[in-house]
């Protein structure tokens, strides 16, 4: 589960001002490290398919903001990519 820490420095590093939760950059971030944090939950219980479906809502949710990006800011879409290791 992330902690409000955890939240806050997401923020901070991804977005362009302190409180900046909105930026698509930001919004990307938080929903991989959900992602990331709701793989050991999904190793345990395998027939969890109720919150296995809450994360496919995310990784959809996800996808769309990262097409999103793309269009607006091929530079930026690349470089959070990388550093966030989305892709291989």
């Amino acid at each position: 589960m992330l902690t409000t820490e955890d939240r806050k420095e997401i923020v901070e590093k991804f977005g362009d001002k302190p409180n900046d939760s909105g930026n698509t950059k930001v919004q990307i971030a938080l929903m991989t490290a959900r992602i990331v944090d709701l793989r050991p939950h999904f190793e345990e219980n395998k027939k969890d398919h109720h919150s296995r479906r809450g994360l496919l809502t995310i990784v959809a949710k996800r996808r769309s903001l990262l097409d999103y990006l793309k269009r607006k800011d091929i530079e930026s879409y690349r470089s959070l990519i990388a550093e966030l290791g989305i892709r291989r």
